[in-house]
């Protein structure tokens, strides 16, 4: 009955520690908010229960079992036969398992190494250990057969390389079903849609005009109304620099915070602030950007179209 209690009593120390925990952890919800209460609370007590009937029912057996061996006993004194416990059959298992060698039978395992006194047996290993180490040798020529003479079963590295064509494939599929999402620097195209032109306008204020100027005159950012780009003046660039953000100056990578859709607008947008000559300009930086001539007509239309 102690050994019942003390277990209870670990098993309420350890769910009381998880539920401090829990506690702990928890920011946004509360633990009585969870909707699964219920569930988590009929489930403890289905727990609870069964592990309460199963050490009832191992006290039971003990105690079964010990007035068994008693009422053998006191017959055994009754007939005046000599009592002896047969073993049990844990202690058969675990004999059987080792193949123990009989105390009265060692000396046909003594060896003549004799240090100090002590002498030496040559017990064998027991058969528990010799039947792992047989299936370990059993499983290396499997593992050689499936893994390295055969194709059966991929290597490691070939099952990440799997892995990766299967996730190359989802991409491709996700990318061709949503077109949108699949705009990049190399298909981005220069969109001439007031609407699109319109949104552009809006992410530009919103996210760009602290450093660009409303206008888009120069602050801390390059003026965008000339003709001088530190990184290139064509929708691809604009949009890759727009995408990607420059290492070591104040311009950040918008990938994550803007869908690309909305990074093809605002790039788009930009190449109509051309030539609109604001106020009080930041002094021009980079090179003269010669857009091609496909470029130029593009340029146009998006400009033709405000």
């Amino acid at each position: 009955m102690k050994r019942i209690i003390v277990f209870l009593t670990t098993l309420f120390g350890l769910a009381t520690a998880g539920f401090g925990q829990t506690a702990d952890t928890a920011t946004t919800t509360s633990l009585w908010d969870d909707p699964m209460l219920t569930f988590y609370i009929v489930v403890g007590f289905i727990f609870v229960v069964v592990v309460l009937v199963l050490l009832v029912a191992l006290y039971m057996l003990q105690v079964l079992n010990f007035m068994v061996k008693q009422a053998t006993r006191e017959r055994s004194e009754r007939l005046g036969i000599t009592y002896q416990e047969e073993p049990s059959f844990w202690s058969k298992l675990w004999d059987k398992s080792n193949d123990f060698v009989p105390m009265e039978k060692e000396k046909d395992i003594l060896l003549d190494h004799n240090y100090d006194g002590i002498r030496e047996l040559d017990n064998h290993l027991p058969p528990w250990w010799t039947g792992l180490f047989y299936v370990t040798i059993v499983f290396a020529l499997a593992y050689l057969g499936f893994y390295h003479l055969s194709d059966t079963l991929p290597l490691p590295i070939k099952e990440y390389e799997n892995e990766l064509a299967v996730a190359e494939e989802q991409a491709r599929k996700m990318k061709a079903s949503n077109p949108v999402a699949a705009i990049d620097e190399t298909n981005v195209t220069i969109v001439t849609d007031a609407l699109a032109l319109a949104d552009g306008k809006t992410t530009f204020l919103t996210n760009c005009a602290s450093c660009h100027r409303k206008d888009g005159g120069g602050d801390i950012g390059p003026n965008l109304t000339d003709e001088y780009w530190k990184h290139g003046g064509s929708v691809q660039e604009i949009f890759k620099v727009v995408r990607h953000g420059v290492q070591g100056t104040n311009m950040i990578a918008w990938e994550g915070f803007i869908s690309p859709e909305k990074m093809q607008n605002v790039s788009s947008y930009i190449l109509t602030m051309k030539g609109s000559n604001p106020e009080n300009p930041k002094k021009p930086e980079g090179e003269i950007y010669t857009p091609k001539p496909e470029t130029t007509s593009d340029t146009t239309k998006v400009q033709a179209s405000l």
